[in-house]
Order: structure tokens, then C-alpha cells, then sequence
């Protein structure tokens, strides 16, 4: 199969005008994704429509390797609400539940208070040094839905980079050497 695949990139090279074909069905394919990718954080108002869940906080309701889909076109959160959030500084966003929500006297600023269903504690040691609430800023999106553990493929890429350098060759190889009807 490897052999095959080998014969068939060095027939591409020598035929120019089908390796260009073969390149700009790659980036067709590459720059799909991103327009979906980007579609989707224009209807959601989110900077991250889709999120894995990468530990077992909020555990049973969500599971590690759990899908998350958000949606952020909707200003008003509540208590109970599983929400996204990101910290000043750090890499990766949190998802957790609504404990408490605070509203100032203005009746504008809300602030948030959160915590992961199997913690013992709220998130307050989790925020920024001196952050005792969340703004509502801080929230890239509610949880609308789900799907079981799919995301387990994305923490194993993760985990193991070297995995992903091959996937992603092996997919730009079959890409290139698939030939069109």
C-alpha cells in the first residue's frame, strides 16, 4: 500500500499540471474547514464554537473527551448554566457551572462565580491572582450541546504529538495521490 502510494507521488511530480491540481484541491479542502470553522464563530459569537472537555471537573455530566458546542449570541447567563470560560494568561479554557451570579447596583455589570460539578470548591483559586469573579467577557459560550467522548481523538493528539505529524501527512498523501474519476 505504502508502495503505491510512494509510485503514485513520483508519477505527480512528473506531471506538473496534475501535481498543481492535486496541491489546490489540498488547500480547497484546507481553506473549507476554515471557512466552516470561521462561519460557525460568526453565528455563535464565539472565539471558540467547539471545545473538548480535557479533565473529569465537571464529571457525571460531562465526561473527559466529551464535545462541547457553545453559543455566545445570547447576552444572559444564569445559575446552572455550563459555561466556557478563559483566564488572563492562560492557554486553555475552563468549562464549568454557574454557582452564583452578582449584579450591581447599576443593574449592567454582572459578575459570575463557577465551579466544576465533581470539585469541592468554587473556581475562585482557579481565576487570575486578586480575580474574585468572572466578568462576562470571560465567557467564550454556554454549552448548548454535546457529543460523547468524539473529543477523545483530539486529547490523544494531544498527548502524543508525533501521532499528529503523521495523521496529518498520511491525509495530505492520500489528498495528492488520489486520482479524480
Amino acid at each position: 500500500m505504502i508502495d503505491k502510494q510512494v509510485l503514485e507521488l513520483r508519477k505527480l511530480w512528473l506531471n506538473k499540471r496534475q501535481l498543481l491540481f492535486q496541491v489546490l484541491n489540498l488547500a480547497m479542502i484546507v481553506f473549507s474547514a476554515l471557512m466552516i470553522w470561521k462561519g460557525l464563530m460568526f453565528m455563535t459569537k464565539s472565539e471558540s464554537p467547539v471545545v473538548v472537555v480535557l479533565s473529569g471537573s465537571m464529571e457525571p455530566a460531562f465526561q473527559r473527551g466529551d464535545i462541547l458546542f457553545l453559543n455566545n449570541a445570547r447576552e444572559k447567563v444564569g445559575v446552572g448554566d455550563v459555561v466556557v470560560f478563559k483566564i488572563k494568561d492562560r492557554d486553555i479554557p475552563i468549562v464549568h457551572r454557574i454557582l452564583k451570579v452578582h449584579t450591581k447596583p447599576d443593574g449592567e455589570t454582572v459578575e459570575l462565580l463557577t465551579k466544576g460539578d465533581n470539585n469541592k470548591v468554587d473556581d475562585r483559586g482557579l481565576y487570575a491572582p486578586g480575580q474574585l469573579w468572572l466578568q462576562r467577557e470571560d465567557i467564550l459560550g454556554k454549552a448548548v450541546g454535546t457529543l460523547r467522548y468524539v473529543g477523545m481523538v483530539t486529547i490523544a493528539l494531544n498527548d502524543y504529538p508525533v501521532l499528529k505529524y503523521v495523521l496529518v501527512g498520511m491525509m495530505g498523501l492520500f489528498v495528492l495521490t488520489s486520482k479524480e474519476g
